[in-house]
C-alpha cells in the first residue's frame, strides 16, 4: 500500500506539475519528496497521537540515515550523480541547517531546558519550512523563466487526481499498519521502540524514496534522484516534526543525538563531495562509501540490541 500509493501519489503530482511547466530539480524537491514523505507523515501522525516518541524520533531520523547514506548511496553506484549548482550551495546546506535546528531544539539549547519538542518548538520547525518553502516559490518562478518547452505525455484532469487521491488513500492505510504492527514485533521481540523506528518503520517508510530515486538513476534523472532525497529530509525534519509535535510534544531520548551528529556529519561529507572527484557530481566511489556507512551504522545497531 505504501510502494504503490506513493508511486501513483508521485505519478499523479508529478504529471500536475509538469503541465505548469516547472523544472525536474523543483518536481524533486517538493511534488516528488513531499509525496514520497507522506509515509513518514502519516506513521508520525498515528505514533504522536498514540504518545510513541521513540517510533515518532526514530522513523525520522532513521528515515533520513536511509535516504542520505543507503538510497542516495545505491543511486550513486547505478549511475553518477551530477548535482545542479543550487542544490550544492542552497539545498545540501539547508538540509545541514534542519539537522542543527533540531540538535539544539530537541535537547533544550533554545528555551526549555529539557529534552521534548514542544509545541512551542513545533512552530519554530514550521516556520523554518514555511521559510523553505518560499525559497522553492523564488526557485520555480526563475526556473518557469529559464526553461523552454518540453513535449510532455499529457494526462487528463480526472487521470491526476484520481491517481493523487487513490496514492493518498493507500498511503494512509498503510502508514496505520506499518505503525500497528511495528509495536507489535518490538512487543513480541523484546526489542525497544527504537530500534524499530530506526530500522523497520524507517526502511519501510524510505521504500518510496528508494525507488523513485533509483528509477530516477537508471532513467539518469539526476535532479529528481538528488532533489527527492534532499528534499524529503528537509521536509521530515521541519515539517513533519513540526507537526507531530504540534499534535502532542515529543519525548527526545538522548540516545537519538548518535543519529543527529550522523546526518550533520554525512550532509557535510556529501557537500565535500561535490568539489572531490568529479565537480558538483556524486561519482560511483562516493556512493559506495555512503553505502558502507549505512552497513556499518546498521551493523553497529544490531550490535548494540544483542
Amino acid at each position: 500500500m505504501l510502494i504503490k500509493g506513493a508511486d501513483w501519489l508521485v505519478t499523479g503530482a508529478s504529471a500536475l506539475a509538469k503541465k505548469h511547466n516547472v523544472s525536474d530539480l523543483v518536481i524533486g524537491l517538493t511534488i516528488v519528496s513531499f509525496g514520497t514523505s507522506a509515509p513518514e507523515l502519516v506513521v508520525n501522525t498515528v505514533a504522536s497521537i498514540n504518545h510513541h516518541s521513540d517510533i515518532v524520533f526514530g522513523n525520522i531520523l532513521g528515515s533520513n540515515v536511509v535516504n542520505l547514506f543507503f538510497i542516495l548511496g545505491v543511486a550513486g553506484l547505478i549511475y553518477p550523480i551530477t548535482v545542479h549548482s543550487n542544490t550544492v550551495w542552497k539545498e545540501i546546506p539547508v538540509s545541514v541547517l534542519a539537522v542543527v535546528v533540531l540538535l539544539m531544539l530537541s535537547n533544550g539549547f533554545l528555551m526549555t531546558g529539557v529534552n521534548v519538542l514542544s509545541r512551542i518548538d513545533g512552530t519554530i520547525l514550521l516556520t523554518f519550512f514555511a521559510g523553505f518553502l518560499y525559497y522553492i516559490y523564488i526557485q520555480m518562478k526563475t526556473d518557469r523563466l529559464d526553461s523552454g518547452e518540453e513535449n510532455v505525455k499529457q494526462m487528463t484532469n480526472l487521470k491526476i487526481w484520481v491517481l493523487i487521491i487513490i496514492g493518498l488513500a493507500g498511503l494512509v492505510a498503510g502508514g496505520k499498519l506499518v505503525v500497528d504492527n511495528a509495536i507489535k514485533i518490538a512487543t513480541l521481540m523484546g526489542v525497544s521502540e527504537k530500534i524499530i523506528g530506526l530500522t523497520i518503520v524507517a526502511i519501510g517508510t524510505s521504500l518510496p524514496e528508494l525507488m523513485t530515486s533509483v528509477v530516477a538513476a537508471l532513467k539518469k534523472n539526476s535532479d529528481i534522484a538528488i532533489g527527492n532525497v534532499i528534499g524529503s529530509n528537509i521536509f521530515n525534519i521541519f515539517f513533519i516534526l513540526g507537526v507531530s509535535s504540534m499534535i502532542n510534544p515529543v519525548q527526545f531520548n538522548p540516545s537519538f543525538n548518535t543519529e543527529l551528529y550522523l546526518l550533520a556529519g554525512g550532509t557535510l561529507v556529501l557537500f565535500i563531495a561535490m568539489f572531490t572527484g568529479g565537480r558538483k557530481k556524486l561519482d560511483r566511489w562516493e556512493g559506495a562509501v555512503l553505502l558502507g556507512i549505512y552497513l556499518l551504522y546498521i551493523g553497529w545497531l544490531i550490535a548494540g540490541e544483542l
